[in-house]
């Protein structure tokens, strides 16, 4: 690359580093940047500092947040007693897209999965027990991919709060098995949700 400036072949190395980003992805990429007017280009760079500044995982649910709890924990609105238990925030989102649920979060942060060395503990399972047993939720909805390393995540969970008085519900199967939430489309989401059963 000795034919291109030290800036771009940087933008380029950086680009490819992103998930899903191949070094022609990357190269397309900063050369659409390099189009880019400054305004445009620095609004992308002031965009991406002001994520890694301001955005932490609310105290309550983990998930994504410019202050101490999140929009969903700090709406009086919510219902307080159905707490729906997801892997990602990115899946709490596609969840609440569909309009359809109107109760908690709990997001994860990930899944039990041994083979990448993944234990309970690297997760918020903890902080989601404690939860569960010093709130006033009257069901539990696993929302974990319905994935092996998901569905296992979900039965090491229920067996934790299988003592608690509480329901434990998961989505319905009209996700198919091995697809991931964040895919889903709206009406499949729903009618998961909608179909719950007893786990």
């Amino acid at each position: 690359m000795s034919e291109i400036t030290q800036s771009v072949t940087d933008l380029i190395g950086e680009l490819a580093k992103l998930p899903g980003i191949g070094k022609k992805s990357a190269e397309r990429l900063a050369y659409h940047i390099l189009r880019l007017n400054k305004t445009e280009a620095l609004a992308l760079a002031n965009a991406i500092r002001n994520v890694k500044e301001n955005v932490r995982y609310c105290s309550r649910c983990y998930n994504l947040s410019e202050s101490e709890e999140c929009l969903i924990c700090q709406d009086p609105r919510r219902d307080q007693t159905t707490l729906c238990v997801v892997q990602q925030p990115r899946d709490l989102m596609a969840l609440e897209q569909t309009g359809s649920y109107h109760g908690l979060y709990h997001v994860l942060l990930g899944r039990i999965a041994p083979l990448e060395g993944i234990g309970p503990d690297q997760l918020t399972i903890d902080a989601l027990v404690e939860r569960v047993r010093g709130g006033t939720f009257k069901e539990i909805i696993m929302a974990t991919n319905p994935t092996t390393e998901g569905d296992g995540t979900s039965l090491y969970i229920s067996n934790l709060l299988s003592e608690l008085p509480v329901k434990i519900t998961r989505l319905a199967r009209g996700i198919t098995t091995g697809s991931v939430l964040e895919y889903a489309n709206r009406e499949m989401l729903t009618d998961a949700l909608s179909g719950r059963q007893q786990f």
